[in-house]
């Protein structure tokens, strides 16, 4: 059966572009845009994370009370056995931490947003960055930028004035952040006011649309009968700015007094963080914030893994989330295996508000050992133990995917490297159980193996477990 050796160029899947060849093309990127450095006189990442612990140091408190108290099982578990901060659960963390329940439960937002702690259903647990909030500094910044990209949700707007009004301007305040941050100093209330004032006016001539096709002649309104009246465009600004920039000031971002706002340190930098993301975006060679998921993760699969990140953010900022998961989650059903972990790197990135549609796609045969591990890792178990949560089938079923993924954009040592991987102790029992999983890439992958491994002898066998499991035999 000479079409079944691996000489058979339909079989041969390991392509000339491999993955080892990422470092190099990243390198070239970095010599045509060096790393960029924030501006002068912003503190050592060290010192902005030590501010950012001082600012959450009560909602971490919180969040580790919860973490020792709201466990299910534990004799000192919610009173209402629900785990989610009841009003006895809020007297009890009251009472234990010497604060009043309305700060219990103030920390307690905070800490929510700021992903120290998650609630999922009917259970309060800890984040990862709880886990990590004490050692790494990157951890306490994420959840610092967290809580600042929440500021209008953690100081709640005025009833008083219309939902639209508020949503244009928490829409133009990324605009006003962006004066602060350049102004690099306190800046009058008023000067906010009109620049808030035209960057609404811009949002809403964006939306306005023109109809196609004739229209019928305007009826001519008495001169007191303006159009505008009653209507959200006659909100004033003034009450919305001073809303704003309080839950800004609420969150750490900057200090607002005396008619006039300045950034903090860290507002500063996060505000910096945020526009630098934007041009690594807008300059990136492949533009892969304005394409499709699946070509966006293709773009990220030459990329180290820090840089994917930041390119994920920047492609999730310029769409709603449930836009995005979506289609993350239409580009892991597809053929390539590549693509199906890079989506679901992605929808790391994404953190809790993917967590409805990834739950949904876990009795999937196809995403169920990705949807699993993803699970796992946001209910807080560390990324080293999570394959522990899949069953041996399972294991074996992403093994034969990943390995995949290695033959179709690999060099053939890291195909070779790749058995090092399997839970399997030895390499007959693994192609056993490969074989029985059913995976539909089995024979190509068995196949791509055999031709890459240097052992003739367990290339042979390889090669042998591939006819069988191609012709169906045993």
């Amino acid at each position: 059966m000479t079409s079944r050796i691996p000489r058979d160029s339909r079989l041969r899947l390991v392509r000339p572009r491999p993955l080892a060849a990422a470092p190099r093309a990243m390198n070239q990127r970095r010599s045509r845009r060096p790393a960029p450095r924030p501006p002068e006189g912003t503190p050592a990442p060290a010192e902005l994370a030590r501010m950012a612990r001082s600012g959450l140091a009560g909602a971490a408190r919180v969040a580790h009370w919860a973490d020792a108290a709201l466990r299910p099982g534990r004799d000192s578990a919610s009173p209402d056995g629900k785990g989610t901060l009841s009003d006895a659960t809020a007297e009890l963390a009251a009472e234990e931490l010497g604060l009043t329940p309305a700060q219990v439960r103030a920390d307690w937002d905070t800490a929510r947003l700021a992903g120290l702690v998650e609630v999922h259903g009917d259970e309060a647990r800890p984040g990862w960055r709880l886990r990590a909030w004490d050692r790494d500094d990157s951890a306490v910044l994420r959840g610092w930028v967290a809580l600042f990209d929440a500021w209008s949700l953690a100081h709640p707007e005025p009833r008083e004035h219309e939902p639209s009004a508020v949503a244009e301007v928490v829409s133009a305040m990324p605009q006003v952040l962006s004066f602060l941050q350049l102004s690099a100093g306190p800046v009058p209330v008023e000067q906010l006011l009109d620049l808030l004032g035209q960057r609404v006016t811009e949002l809403r001539t964006e939306r306005c649309e023109i109809p196609y096709g004739p229209q019928p002649e305007p009826v001519q309104q008495p001169p007191a009968a303006d159009a505008s009246i009653d209507t959200p465009l006659d909100t004033p600004l003034d009450p919305l700015l001073d809303w704003a920039l309080h839950a800004l000031a609420s969150v750490g971002a900057l200090t607002y007094g005396d008619a006039q706002a300045t950034l903090t340190p860290l507002g500063s930098w996060a505000v910096w963080v945020k526009l630098e993301q934007i041009c690594v975006a807008a300059q990136s060679p492949a533009g892969n914030i304005e394409q499709s998921a699946e070509d966006m993760l293709r773009g990220c699969s030459q990329l180290r893994p820090n840089a994917a990140r930041a390119e994920y953010r920047a492609w999730l900022a310029a769409r709603t989330v449930g836009t995005a998961v979506g289609q993350l989650i239409d580009a892991a059903r597809g053929e390539d295996a590549l693509l199906r972990g890079l989506a679901f790197e992605a929808l790391r990135v994404v953190g809790a508000p993917a967590e409805p549609d990834v739950r949904a796609v876990a009795d999937e045969a196809t995403l169920r050992p990705y949807a699993l591990l993803w699970l796992a890792e946001h209910d807080g178990i560390d990324p080293e133990d999570a394959h522990e949560v899949l069953t041996r089938e399972e294991a074996t079923w992403l093994w034969v995917d990943s390995a995949a993924a290695v033959a179709d954009h690999g060099e053939a040592p890291l195909l070779v490297r790749h058995l090092e991987s399997a839970i399997q102790p030895t390499v007959p029992m693994l192609l056993d159980e490969v074989r029985a999983v059913g995976h539909p890439r089995t024979v190509q992958v068995l196949v791509a193996l055999a031709a890459a491994h240097p052992d003739p002898a367990l290339a042979k066998a390889v090669r042998r477990a591939a006819f069988q499991v191609h012709t169906g035999g045993s």
